[in-house]
């Protein structure tokens, strides 16, 4: 359990009422998650939601031919919208979400999420934004898939990787990026290498760093 003076609940002070707060305290549970490690696997009942203390996830869907495409990043002081989904459907999770770094979650149980929808008007509209939000996300996605060239999705990409885990360095090597975005590494290194001549990055191995002009 948590405690006030953690100082785990002060960080939704903004966002929840004090009722809400004095519940989230003596109901979520801590929980800790390593870098590289998954919070969350395809399949898995959901028994807790969690909300992002500190750190970063990254969610996303696997095919049936294990191909992974990314659907959007979690980051502090925000929920997963397909748990919450998951949650009032009463399913399976549909979604992967490793941890990109060492993170901390409060995990709310399940059991009270229909009560809090009642009972607490910020959890409402906390649910309901997140879902809206990771909603408009993936529609932005969709688009960049749709109508964006390879190159455009690639610089998007990238910026909104520097975003969710506040670096200009990503550590990802050039397969795990064409993976992520559902091409081929020799398109996605021929990019980069571009971009890098055009000032725009520096390239290292397994390791890209964005710069200003990016």
């Amino acid at each position: 359990m948590i405690d006030q003076g953690s100082g785990y609940i002060h960080k939704f002070t903004s966002v929840f009422e004090p009722a809400l707060l004095a519940e989230l305290e003596t109901k979520s549970m801590l929980m800790q998650v390593n870098g590289g490690e998954t919070m969350l696997n395809m399949g898995q009942t959901i028994r807790a939601v969690p909300l992002v203390v500190n750190g970063t996830f990254k969610v996303s869907r696997i095919n049936d031919e294990g191909q992974e495409l990314l659907l959007y990043y979690v980051k502090e002081g925000e929920s997963c919208a397909m748990t919450f989904t998951c949650c009032m459907m009463s399913q399976a999770s549909e979604i992967k979400g490793p941890a990109e770094e060492d993170s901390t979650l409060l995990c709310v149980p399940v059991t009270v999420m229909d009560e809090w929808m009642i009972k607490y008007p910020t959890w409402k509209r906390y649910v309901m934004t997140t879902i809206l939000n990771r909603f408009t996300e993936m529609l932005k996605s969709i688009d960049d898939v749709a109508f964006k060239k390879m190159d455009d999705r690639l610089v998007n990409y990238l910026k909104e990787k520097s975003k969710a885990t506040g670096s200009s360095l990503i550590n990802y090597s050039h397969q795990h990026i064409a993976d992520e975005m559902g091409t081929n590494r020799v398109v996605v290194s021929r990019l980069l290498k571009k971009l890098e001549i055009d000032g725009k990055l520096l390239l290292y191995r397994n390791q890209i760093k964005l710069l200003h002009n990016m």
